[in-house]
């Protein structure tokens, strides 16, 4: 039996490498849930990462680039509740804990608030964002249909009908992060912490609405 051969151990130019990427994109990420995709200049995030812009531009060809490839967001966390979802529990249920999760969430890469106020903050970011949920509607798909049985995973029907589940989640999700919800949480409360109970609640009653129109769909 040949012995298992070790990963190489990483070089010093390489590591150095991946921590100037990892500063560049988490720099971006807290520019960008602080303040708006649109308000940011790519130099403000290559001072923020103690790096020039010439530097930045090494590792992405436009400040579109940054964002969405950091850190994993709330669109992550809703795909990772769905494949981890426990034993009976359906999709739309996983997806909707991984939002009240993200609700109160500190974490900016991983908050809900700051997703909202990221995707409001211009048409360009608006544009990448319909870009992202398409990419994570595939994922939830895929991740659905891993799970049907061997006989029916290939069939066009069952990879229908999981895609529409996917579809179905996303639009909790989408909804979830447009202008229509921000502007009915905002009026609905006067401080940050009943903002946040006002909009648990809006995704609970969402997830119920939509539960009953998913009743019949694959689990």
């Amino acid at each position: 039996m040949s012995a298992e051969l070790s990963p190489m151990p990483e070089g010093l130019r390489e590591r150095k490498k991946r921590l100037t990427r990892e500063a560049i994109f988490a720099a971006a990420g807290r520019l960008f849930a602080a303040r708006g995709f649109e308000n940011v200049t790519v130099a403000e995030i290559a001072d923020a990462a103690n790096v020039s812009v010439k530097t930045v531009f090494t590792y992405v060809s436009a400040k579109e680039e940054l964002l969405f490839r950091g850190q994993p967001t709330v669109l992550d966390a809703v795909v990772g509740a769905v494949a981890n979802r426990r034993l009976g529990q359906t999709p739309l249920v996983a997806a909707a804990q991984a939002l009240l999760a993200a609700v109160g969430e500190r974490d900016e890469d991983r908050s809900l608030e700051a997703f909202q106020r990221m995707i409001s903050s211009g048409p360009a970011a608006r544009s990448l964002a319909r870009a992202r949920w398409e990419e994570t509607e595939i994922q939830l798909a895929e991740v659905l249909l891993a799970e049907a049985p061997a006989v029916h995973a290939g069939s066009p029907a069952e990879r229908a009908a999981r895609r529409l589940t996917a579809a179905q989640i996303m639009v909790l999700v989408r909804t979830v992060t447009s202008e229509e919800v921000a502007d009915l949480v905002t009026k609905s409360a006067d401080t940050d912490a009943a903002r946040r109970e006002a909009l648990s609640n809006w995704i609970r009653d969402a997830a119920g609405r939509l539960a009953r129109g998913l009743q019949s769909a694959p689990r």
